[in-house]
C-alpha cells in the first residue's frame, strides 16, 4: 500500500459565476520515502491539489473521489483525526514565507506551536526541539527570538521548512518552496530539502512550474494542465524525452547547460493555460499545440501507458476503421 493515494480526486469551487472545476480527475500515488515533482504554469490546478492533500481549501470548495493517507481517506476523515493527521502524519510548507509566517509572533514560538499541540513535551523539551530545528536547517538556536522581518527571504524558508519537520511527519508537501528568493538562495533551500528528506526517510510531493529543478530534485514527475494531470514517469526520461507536447514544451523552455543549440535558441509556449471556468472544448491543451490533430478538440484523452517505469500519457488518435480512440504515444 502506497503513503499516500489519490484517486479521482475533483475540486470545483462555487463562485458567484457558477461552478469552476480546479482539479479535473486526478490519480496518481506516491510511495513511502518517494519524491514526485508536480509541474506545470500558474493556473493548471498544483496548488489546489495541494491544499487539497490536507482539507486545505475554502469552504467554496466541493471534493470528490479519494485521497488515502496510509489508508485512511482524508476527505472523509473526521475533523479530530483529520487534526491529528496534519503536522504529525504530513505537513506543507507554503510558497512565499513572509506571507505564512505570523509578522507579530517569534519565529521559536511558531516552531514550537505544532510540537506543544502534538506531544506532551515539557516546555524544556519543547525549547531543545525547536532549536535543534533551527540548527537542521541551518539557522543558530538564538534566532528563535527573532521576528519574520529580521529574517532574510532564505532564512523564512528554512523557517518553514523547520516547522513542516516538527512533529516528525512521513509526507512532505512544499508548494513552490522557493519563489521570490534568488538563484543561489534557491539552490541552497533545494538542497537543504533533498538532504533532509533523504536522511529522515520523508516522501515529498514537491509543487514547481520549473520543470529542471523538479527533475534534478525528484524520482518521478507528473504534470499537470488545466487541472489534469497530462503525463507522468521516472524524472529524468519525462524531462528528457517527454510524451505529452505540454510536457517536452515545459522542457524546450529551460536551457540546457554546455548544449548550445538550447541556449542560443531558447523556446517558448505561446499563449496561457485556459481559464478553468471557461475550458475549451476536447483536449484543453489543443488550442495551444503545435501537433494537434483534427479531432483534439472532440475527445478529452485520458492516460495511458507510454513507456517503462510505469510511465503514463494523454494522446489522441483516429483509428480509421474503429474511429476515435484515446491511446499513448508509443514509447520509443
Amino acid at each position: 500500500m502506497a503513503l499516500l493515494e489519490v484517486e479521482d480526486l475533483t475540486v470545483t469551487y462555487r463562485t458567484a459565476g457558477g461552478d469552476v472545476p480546479a482539479v479535473r480527475g486526478v490519480s496518481f500515488a506516491l510511495e513511502a520515502s518517494q519524491k514526485l515533482g508536480l509541474a506545470g504554469e500558474s493556473g493548471c490546478g498544483k496548488s489546489t491539489m495541494a491544499l487539497a492533500l490536507l482539507r486545505l481549501l475554502p469552504g467554496t470548495a466541493r471534493f470528490t473521489g479519494e485521497i488515502r493517507f496510509n489508508g485512511e481517506d482524508i476527505l472523509t476523515m473526521p475533523w479530530g483525526r483529520l487534526r491529528a493527521v496534519r503536522w504529525a502524519g504530513a505537513s506543507i510548507v507554503f510558497q512565499g514565507a513572509m506571507h505564512s509566517l505570523n509578522a507579530v509572533q517569534r519565529i521559536g514560538a511558531q516552531i514550537a506551536e505544532p510540537i506543544r499541540l502534538h506531544s506532551k513535551a515539557t516546555d524544556a523539551e519543547v525549547r531543545r526541539k525547536t532549536g535543534e530545528l533551527l540548527e537542521q536547517v541551518g539557522l543558530p538556536a538564538r534566532r528563535a527570538d527573532a521576528y519574520p522581518h529580521e529574517l532574510s527571504g532564505g532564512q523564512r524558508q528554512r523557517v518553514m521548512i523547520a516547522m513542516a519537520l516538527a512533529c516528525d511527519p512521513q509526507l512532505i508537501v512544499a508548494d513552490e518552496p522557493t519563489t521570490a528568493l534568488d538563484v543561489m538562495i534557491q539552490a541552497q533551500i533545494l538542497t537543504l530539502i533533498e538532504s533532509l528528506v533523504a536522511e529522515q526517510g520523508i516522501s515529498l510531493l514537491m509543487i514547481s512550474h520549473d520543470l529542471s529543478v523538479l527533475a534534478d530534485t525528484c524520482d518521478r514527475l507528473a504534470v499537470m494542465y488545466a487541472g489534469r494531470i497530462v503525463e507522468e514517469g521516472p524524472a529524468a526520461a519525462v524531462f528528457g524525452a517527454a510524451r505529452h507536447p505540454y510536457g517536452e514544451a515545459l522542457a524546450a523552455a529551460f536551457p540546457r547547460i554546455g548544449d548550445p543549440a538550447s541556449r542560443r535558441r531558447p523556446q517558448g509556449l505561446a499563449g496561457d493555460p485556459p481559464d478553468p471556468a471557461d475550458l475549451p472544448s476536447g483536449c484543453a491543451f489543443h488550442p495551444r499545440c503545435a501537433v494537434r490533430l483534427e479531432h483534439c478538440d472532440a475527445v478529452d484523452p485520458s492516460l495511458w501507458p507510454a513507456g517503462a517505469g510505469e510511465r503514463r500519457g494523454a494522446r489522441v488518435r483516429v483509428l480509421p476503421d474503429e474511429g476515435l480512440s484515446l491511446v499513448a504515444k508509443e514509447s520509443a
